[in-house]
């Protein structure tokens, strides 16, 4: 029975990925199949064209977006593990690499689509490179209505504009709040920190007092594992 349902996931996932190539590289897009997995890269200027063949079209019918997100590709494929003063040497992550650190120029952000299609029971990643200097891409609001939250929250958190939504203001970060959470550059305590004043009464702001500090994994050492080592090792010479 599981390998019926993984074949027929996977001739879903071959044929779906075919018709993607033959419809949409004329306009730039390209796909890729891999991890049982379909991912359409669309050229930003051919974005609301492609949304909405993908939600109209009977061969795909994808009528619901399940999420939207930003990414931001600035150490992509460079570093596992950056920190003030350690790298990933040394330490084993579980995956080996698989990047390698390519992105195309001023291409330092994108804008992750994932779409589902409940009539053909089948699910695609549509994924827009942005610019670096002006993250700019349309909003798809007017294909699926559901962005708009999810638009407003790659706004807040990467500083992605979406050209179209009507009401793009920050959704998770307090009011009046500078910079961008997500984005890599980002210091990790924050710049400013906030605290009720009762004397004032009312909230105030004041620079962050958070120390920055390198966060490396750790190897707790005082158990009981080696401490009857350490016994055991120290008996002989006590004797």
């Amino acid at each position: 029975m599981t390998d019926s349902v993984s074949s027929g996931s996977k001739a879903r996932h071959n044929t779906l990925a075919k018709t993607l190539a033959s419809e949409f590289e004329t306009l730039g897009c390209a796909v890729k199949h891999e991890f049982s997995e379909v991912t359409l890269d669309v050229p930003g200027g051919s974005l609301l064209e492609v949304a909405s063949r993908l939600r109209d079209d009977e061969a795909f019918q994808f009528e619901v977006l399940v999420d939207v997100c930003g990414v931001d590709y600035s150490a992509y494929g460079n570093s596992e593990w950056v920190t003030n003063e350690a790298s990933s040497s040394g330490f084993g992550r579980g995956v080996e690499s698989g990047g390698d650190g390519h992105r195309g120029e001023g291409e330092r952000f994108g804008v992750v689509y994932h779409l589902l299609s409940i009539s053909l029971n089948q699910r695609l990643r549509v994924r827009v490179r942005v610019d670096e200097a002006q993250p700019i891409v349309a909003s798809v609001t007017t294909v699926w209505k559901s962005a708009e939250w999810f638009e407003r929250e790659a706004f807040d958190l990467y500083g992605i504009l979406f050209d179209g939504h009507e009401d793009l203001r920050r959704i998770l970060t307090d009011y009046g709040f500078v910079g961008h959470p997500f984005r890599k550059d980002f210091p990790l305590q924050g710049n400013v920190e906030m605290r009720y004043d009762a004397e004032k009464g009312r909230v105030v702001y004041e620079p962050v007092s958070i120390e920055p500090r390198t966060l490396v994994p750790r190897v707790i050492r005082e158990d009981n594992r080696y401490l009857e080592e350490s016994q055991q090792r120290q008996d002989p010479a006590d004797a």
